[in-house]
């Protein structure tokens, strides 16, 4: 990514696969969501590797074409939002570390409060993983809500000798979806990859009711480096008609800290008569392959917390 410019992903034509989703819900969940991925040219074994999270935890998913994805293992349980990376021969795996799954079942009828923090473990191999250990568990406050504390959506950009972890917090309740999403982005800063992180005083992004895509919440950021500038693909959360939507955005910098909007990338439709992206789409990973572009999300056909399922699929586009 580091090679590409920034107008070259201003002018990328992003385009839903056919083959998408190419995931869906499986072992008794109803959501299969936030895809963070390495590539065979970074993976050790020359396969693409995704790393996503259910209701029961962080799996794991091998593919030889980044299409026909195959499960390997349950990797984390009380875990949600992975992010992947690999750096100097090894992995890390970063995540939202939440309490047990009956805690989180009894936040969603506000009988307890949330309470979530971002752990990381690491891995030579993607088979063996270190035991997790909290990264950031503390962002000045503004984590907090009358519903509880999350910070979650962890993603990490690493410059010249500075780890930057880029994340999502607080809560703002999502009426017509039953559920919370994050209210803030910000970010920490360590010099060690797997601890230390301290947190900037204020978020980075807040919602603006100004916004048509943004006046709701955050949602979560991805933030990539490229050879003139940075980009941000964020999926804010907004109403529109009396509804709750998401909708995946391209975000202009100059310093990796202050945005600018540029446009949408990938909005909720029907697309070749499948409804799976119908109302939203969520959290996104960019990555390239070749002279192609991928823009991997999970999306959700509807807000009804009962009948909504949410797959992963991608948009792609040629360089």
């Amino acid at each position: 990514m580091k090679n590409l410019t920034v107008n070259q992903i201003l002018n990328a034509d992003f385009k839903i696969s056919k083959s998408s989703p190419v995931l869906k819900p499986f072992g008794g969940a109803i959501v299969v969501a936030d895809p963070s991925l390495i590539t065979p040219d970074v993976a050790h074994d020359g396969k693409w590797h995704m790393f996503l999270h259910t209701t029961f935890g962080v799996y794991h998913f091998i593919s030889d074409d980044g299409v026909d994805f195959r499960k390997v293992k349950k990797v984390l349980n009380r875990a949600m939002r992975p992010n992947i990376n690999f750096i100097d021969g090894r992995y890390y795996l970063f995540y939202e570390r939440t309490r047990p799954l009956i805690m989180n079942g009894l936040n969603v009828i506000n009988a307890v409060k949330w309470k979530s923090e971002i752990y990381v473990t690491e891995s030579s191999d993607l088979v063996k993983w270190t035991k997790p250990k909290p990264a950031l568990t503390d962002a000045k406050g503004f984590e907090k809500s009358e519903r509880g504390s999350a910070i979650s959506n962890p993603f990490l950009l690493r410059e010249n000798g500075i780890n930057r972890l880029y994340y999502s917090c607080g809560m703002t309740f999502i009426d017509d979806c039953g559920f919370c999403e994050p209210t803030f982005i910000g970010y920490a800063e360590s010099n060690n990859i797997g601890c230390g992180y301290v947190s900037a005083e204020k978020p980075i992004i807040s919602p603006d009711k100004n916004n048509p895509y943004l006046n709701l919440c955050s949602g979560c950021l991805k933030v990539y480096k490229l050879r003139d500038g940075y980009i941000g693909i964020q999926n804010g959360l907004y109403e529109k008609d009396g509804q709750s939507h998401s909708a995946i955005i391209l975000l202009t910098s100059a310093d990796g800290l202050s945005f600018e909007f540029n446009k949408i990338l990938v909005e909720p439709a029907v697309v070749d008569g499948k409804d799976w992206m119908k109302q939203f789409v969520y959290a996104s990973h960019l990555v390239k392959h070749g002279n192609t572009l991928r823009l991997y999300f999970n999306a959700r056909d509807t807000s009804d917390m009962l009948k909504g399922r949410e797959c992963i699929g991608f948009a792609e586009a040629e360089l």
